[in-house]
């Protein structure tokens, strides 16, 4: 293809060099930048950098492999990969800084794969295969972006509602789940008095929601509700 520079046993030029590490460091602002869009804790910066490195191991390896075969001694010998290898490994210790997990829930799994993903994008462009890595660059970005719309997951919540007149809330608390095509799996409740004597009601939900609809927004329509005094989410 013409993107493609493979140049094995060959030193690169200059400028080849560069047009490398230019194509690297867009790859990898590509992806970046949908990651910092969503406030994940690695952005654009982070995935261009690590990109942008990856690439560079990938030439420094070509370049030594080149002067190997320009000395043309059977006496030197060179272990074609083993630097690759290192930043392909390497790179999890960066991804799981990305990872947190709180009250059994785990998140920036995601973050964590587009960063090894951007550091083999670095590597391919770093070695030449600049059509190969754009392709893929494509197809990342097609499942960071468009994967959830296109298949849907119903996923499982729990949710604590703490209410007041309990007749006229449900209503509205139904309502909300048929409307956003939220389905009720199974419901704990319980009341409890005031020192006023007024009934506060609370609702445990367990949830199957749609992966067209997001668990922020329902959280929020439910708390917008005069009636409805706390919103909880729990483990489910």
């Amino acid at each position: 293809m013409v993107l493609d520079w493979v140049t094995f046993g060959e030193p690169l030029t200059f400028w080849q060099m560069v047009l490398r590490i230019v194509a690297a460091v867009i790859f990898g602002a590509i992806i970046g930048v949908e990651r910092e869009m969503k406030n994940r804790p690695a952005g654009m910066r982070t995935h261009v950098l690590v990109c942008l490195g990856a690439a560079l191991i990938g030439l420094v390896e070509q370049q030594t492999i080149a002067h190997v075969v320009a000395l043309g001694s059977s006496h030197i010998s060179v272990s074609v990969g083993r630097l690759t290898a290192q930043i392909v490994s390497g790179v999890g210790f960066l991804g799981a800084g990305t990872i947190i997990i709180a009250d059994r829930r785990i998140s920036g799994l995601t973050t964590a794969a587009s960063l090894w993903c951007a550091a083999c994008l670095g590597l391919a462009v770093g070695s030449g295969f600049t059509t190969m890595a754009l392709v893929a660059c494509l197809l990342v970005m097609g499942v960071l972006k468009m994967m959830q719309q296109i298949v849907h997951v119903n996923t499982y919540k729990r949710l604590e509602i703490q209410f007041i007149h309990r007749n006229e809330t449900l209503k509205y608390i139904r309502d909300t789940f048929e409307r956003m095509e939220v389905k009720i799996l199974d419901q704990d409740f319980h009341a409890d008095n005031t020192q006023d004597g007024q009934n506060i009601y609370t609702n445990v939900y367990t949830l199957s929601m749609p992966g067209k609809t997001e668990y922020q927004d329902l959280i929020t329509i439910l708390s917008e509700h005069p009636n409805i005094r706390t919103v909880r989410t729990r483990n489910v």
